[in-house]
């Protein structure tokens, strides 16, 4: 006789099945299912741990796919009170590694769905301090990311945020996920053309495109590779600037 999923089991299946729909398939009822299902029966058992890591979960399968979708639209608060309620239990329960992913999590509530950078940085450092001691090489990544947008895009201080975002790209490939790694490498693209670094952006760019086809990714994402490629090459269309 079979015996029902465990929600760690449901955890790790919806979990893939979110990063999936996020970067290929779009669809995310399945993760939605699997996560509520992992949240629901970690309650139900008293799993404090696992339930508070499906509430993160959901929170950034949200999140996902606010950033596929419409973002005016988005549901920032719900997305924020998933988050939140995740952290409160993660602190209560002394979860550091899980904290730093909701704390992120946060982070992107602010930042990304309102565009307020001043609320989101607070989240964005104590994540880090916690990530750095704790999670896993994916978060550790993210959260450096995101310090480094603020640092090259918003503050100016692009040499430092170059620092992160090169950080995160070498926790990416460690981690060893084509998806995350294509994404990466689009990131640091962009940061460097931004940052005036022409040729690193135009070879970046150019691997980005490659690494998001040959990781099946969505013709969105590999879309946005494209268009950031395309940008570069305008900017870099001048008579033989070496020579």
């Amino acid at each position: 006789m079979g015996s029902e999923p465990t929600s760690g089991a449901l955890l790790a299946a919806g979990n893939e099945a979110m990063l999936e729909a996020a970067f290929r398939t779009g669809d995310f009822l399945p993760a939605r299912q699997m996560l509520e299902a992992a949240r629901d029966r970690a309650h139900a058992q008293r799993e404090r741990v696992a339930e508070a890591t499906a509430l993160t979960r959901l929170g950034m399968l949200a999140h996902f796919a606010a950033i596929s979708g419409d973002l005016t639209r988005a549901d920032w608060a719900g997305e924020q009170r998933l988050f939140a309620e995740a952290l409160l239990i993660q602190r209560e329960v002394d979860d550091p590694a899980g904290a730093a992913e909701s704390l992120f999590g946060l982070g992107l509530v602010h930042q990304v769905l309102r565009g307020d950078w001043g609320t989101a940085m607070p989240f964005y450092t104590e994540a880090l301090t916690l990530a750095e001691r704790y999670a896993d090489e994916m978060v550790r990544s993210e959260v450096h990311r995101h310090i480094g947008f603020f640092h090259v895009f918003v503050s100016g201080d692009s040499e430092r945020g170059l620092r992160h975002l090169r950080m995160s790209q070498v926790l990416r490939e460690r981690y060893g996920d084509p998806r995350r790694v294509a994404t990466g490498t689009l990131a640091l693209g962009e940061a460097e053309m931004a940052a005036g670094n022409l040729p690193e952006a135009l070879r970046l760019l150019r691997e980005a495109v490659h690494q998001a086809r040959m990781a099946g990714l969505s013709a969105q994402r590999v879309g946005w590779a494209e268009h950031a490629l395309r940008d570069a090459e305008r900017a870099g269309a001048l008579p033989d600037r070496g020579a």
